[in-house]
């Protein structure tokens, strides 16, 4: 492999490269298990087929950029490694040549460290800890509980008399609201052993009140958690100083981008029927997010900065568990993706560890 380096406005440098035949060559067979993972075939469940079969139903060109993409992969980390680069985020990769039996030619944009002029963030974090209303014990008023309980026998009820009332469903909401007034408390359901077994392995009602107090403890001690965390966040942005990465910018406004598209598919929409409703086109969104998402990158670069200087990186090890469960849990999954974003999951959470305990 043989790769030249170029330094980008910015903090980012291109890695233009030749990759060899003999070397694309070796990934034929993971190339095919990925697209085989893809596959649905007739007589084999989704993910099933012989290998053979699948290279019998893929076209050279799909295969070639999947063992183009599974190499360039593998070699990332040791041109990074050969090049004493020190890389942030996602790289931008592009195959400018590829054809079979052919050397891969390549371009790969990635973002360096920039010099970033922290914020004196164990000071930050102490003074943030110290204040009294984040020394507070969190307690559960039992009126919560309460709350919750009555909720539930009132859900039961509902459900109970949902269940007595179909074929309603072509009501107008005026008709609606007249055959189902509100229940009484009265008729909801006892709060007692046999009611509490409805939702789950539960002995008795105590019981059940004893899971729902340790549900509420540890959903406010996150909350407390978070809070405390947001407020270092705000802090440690606004007191550092340095320039960020174009494309790291670009990265979170993917980001962005694909959590929308998730949340407007799961509502059973599509994205560009969404965008025609607001009247907004997906470029109009990245700009309206460019000032939030410069934010998120620069507090990625900060992140990435406190770990590098207290030793807090996640090791090889830690990353490997972690991709490996989300790989296995969803097939379809980028490695290279699930690798970033793991990565830096295990970085964040050890730094905000680091700072909780200042």
């Amino acid at each position: 492999m043989k790769t030249s380096i170029k330094n980008l406005d910015k903090s980012e440098v291109e890695i233009s490269g030749v990759l060899e035949w003999a070397e694309i060559e070796k990934y034929e067979e993971k190339a095919l298990e990925r697209i085989g993972e893809r596959m649905e075939l007739p007589g084999f469940r989704k993910g099933k087929a012989p290998v053979a079969i699948i290279k019998e139903n893929t076209n050279e060109m799909m295969l070639l950029e999947e063992m183009a993409e599974a190499a360039l992969q593998e070699n990332y980390i040791k041109m990074l490694e050969e090049n004493k680069i020190d890389a942030i985020g996602r790289p931008q990769i592009a195959i400018t040549k590829i054809a079979k039996g052919s050397d891969l030619e390549f371009k790969i944009v990635t973002a360096i460290m920039p010099e970033m002029k922290l914020a004196d963030y164990k000071k930050l974090a102490m003074a943030e800890n110290a204040k009294e209303e984040n020394k507070k014990e969190v307690v559960i008023d039992e009126k919560e509980v309460e709350k919750v309980i009555l909720d539930l026998r009132k859900m039961r009820a509902e459900q109970a008399r949902g269940a007595s009332h179909e074929g309603h469903e072509h009501m107008t909401e005026e008709e609606h609201k007249a055959a189902h007034p509100e229940i009484p408390e009265s008729e909801y359901p006892e709060f007692n052993d046999e009611f509490v077994k409805t939702f789950g392995d539960f002995a008795t009602a105590e019981s059940f009140k004893d899971k729902i107090r340790s549900n509420m403890k540890i959903e406010k001690v996150t909350e407390a958690k978070d809070k405390i965390r947001l407020s270092i966040v705000e802090e440690l942005v606004k007191q550092s100083e340095g320039e960020i990465p174009e494309i790291l910018i670009s990265s979170e406004t993917d980001k962005m981008l694909y959590r929308l598209e998730a949340d407007i598919t799961n509502a059973g929409l599509k994205l560009e029927d969404y965008l025609k409703q607001i009247g907004k086109t997906e470029v109009d969104l990245r700009n309206e997010w460019k000032v939030d998402a410069e934010k998120r990158a620069k507090l990625q670069v900060i992140i990435h900065s406190i770990s590098e200087k207290e030793k807090l990186a996640p090791t090889e090890e830690e990353i490997m568990a972690d991709v490996t469960k989300i790989t296995e849990m969803y097939k379809d999954a980028d490695p290279s993706r699930a690798r970033a974003y793991v990565e830096q999951m295990i970085e964040n959470e050890k730094v905000f560890t680091f700072l909780e305990q200042q």
